[in-house]
């Protein structure tokens, strides 16, 4: 299905038109610039002018993102930093980070099916990260061709200060892939990542820092922004919010679950997304690693992230969101993509929820207490969005571009669909006979 019509709408928007994505850092509020630029891994240049969407630091730590023009004749810095500055009048510096105990031995696991294209601006990303103790596992999903294999072992094996496995998943799924990659890694946490980001090089520390400051932590999530936005798709996914969950940290706790969340732990949207997550290796081989019939590449379309972070939580665990762990995203392009996208978080939303309810039955009574609210809610995030200036994207949330009707229909469309998805996904692995979950005792974690 695509979006756009045959005849032109008069009563639609105009699309917006390609943004420059940059960041910039600031000594303060209202300080000095230090630095101003791309995102790493973007080899565009500075920004010179036209529409800027800019992720705004204090001294290196997220903070914030602004949209701005940039006029003909005046300095991209000069009107992003005057834009960030406005936005940043009268708060306080973020106070400094904790610099916490040893960081704990990681293992980052990063699932690709025939992406050796983009594969290697992710890993060259990875090796690049500050932390002093990592390694990389790239587990290949029925890919049909050899190149990132080869990639693997001609580019990056054999490196003195990080080591990078390779190693084959023939069942297709993403979970199942994950699954494989818990299997053999040896991390005492395990991070993972998608093949079309680019890792901020803080990005692996600051996810796995929380777990040596707090002995209950099982997860951590941490923040997503778009590496471009030069299509109306990749604009509108990111002005309805994209994967970005804001730049406060959180704390979520089966013990005192958020009041302002009344479908805790079900909302597990809410917590982060599977390409910037980290787990403590027991906590996530005890609660029997990801569902392999949920996730890309499967009848379920999505939800491996959302059943492991519901897991985690359900066992006892704490979530923490972890807004300087950054990744940078690369949004799909097209209008068809959306909405292949969009049907597919539908799928994977109510596909997450069946297969906890088919792994873990005493959930039923909880989620059924909680059936009307969860109707009114996803009735909510699926519906017609309005826009306001119908141009650029405004700060996350503000949802300034229109989310077209076609698209609510497609993801509640998705909803309905979700656990038809996994009961064909089980199916299908019960055929194939593959494992339904890393052993616990797998690794040294």
């Amino acid at each position: 299905m695509r979006l756009s019509s045959k005849r032109p709408d008069p009563a639609r928007p105009r699309p917006p038109a390609p943004m420059q994505v940059v960041q910039l850092d600031l000594d303060g509020p209202d300080g000095p610039v230090l630095a101003f630029g791309p995102p790493p891994g973007d080899a565009g240049g500075p920004a010179v002018g036209g529409d800027v969407f800019a992720l705004v630091r204090l001294r290196g730590r997220p903070v914030d993102t602004v949209v701005c023009r940039v006029p003909p004749g005046r300095s991209a810095v000069d009107a992003v930093a005057a834009a960030a500055r406005a936005r940043l009048t009268g708060r306080q510096p973020p106070a400094p980070s904790p610099s916490g105990g040893d960081l704990p031995r990681t293992s980052v696991v990063v699932a690709t099916r025939d992406g050796a294209d983009r594969l290697a601006r992710t890993l060259d990303s990875l090796l690049a990260q500050g932390h002093p103790d990592f390694e990389v596992v790239v587990v290949d999903n029925a890919s049909a061709t050899r190149a990132t294999r080869d990639l693997v072992r001609h580019k990056y094996s054999g490196l003195d200060t990080v080591r990078v496995r390779y190693v084959r998943e023939p069942v297709p799924g993403l979970a199942t892939a994950h699954n494989r990659g818990v299997a053999v890694a040896d991390g005492m946490v395990l991070a993972f990542t998608d093949d079309d980001v680019v890792a901020d090089p803080h990005w692996l520390t600051a996810l796995t820092r929380p777990f040596a400051d707090d002995p209950r932590l099982g997860c951590t999530t941490g923040l997503i922004l778009p590496a471009r936005l030069r299509t109306p798709a990749q604009i509108l996914l990111e002005s309805h919010g994209g994967f970005a969950k804001g730049f406060a940290p959180r704390v979520y706790d089966p013990r005192r679950p958020p009041a302002d969340q009344p479908l805790f732990p079900f909302t597990a949207g809410s917590f982060g997304s599977g390409a910037n997550m980290a787990f403590r290796a027991t906590a996530l081989r005890r609660a029997g690693g990801f569902d392999p019939a949920t996730g890309t590449g499967t009848p379920a379309r999505g939800g491996d992230d959302l059943y492991a972070f519901v897991a985690v939580l359900m066992a006892g665990h704490r979530l923490r969101y972890a807004p300087e762990a950054l990744v940078w995203h690369h949004h799909r392009e097209t209008w068809q993509d959306l909405a292949d996208q969009t049907y597919g978080y539908g799928v994977g939303l109510t596909a997450s929820l069946t297969a906890l309810l088919v792994r873990r039955p005493g959930l039923l009574p909880a989620l059924l207490r909680r059936l009307p609210a969860g109707l009114a809610h996803a009735r909510a995030i699926t519906a017609r969005r309005e826009s306001g200036t119908g141009t650029v994207p405004g700060p996350h949330g503000t949802r300034d571009h229109p989310w077209p009707r076609h698209l609510s229909r497609l993801e509640r469309r998705g909803m309905l669909a979700g656990p038809f998805g996994y009961a064909h996904a089980r199916l299908r692995l019960r055929a194939t006979g593959a494992p339904a979950a890393p052993d616990e005792d797998a690794g040294r974690g």
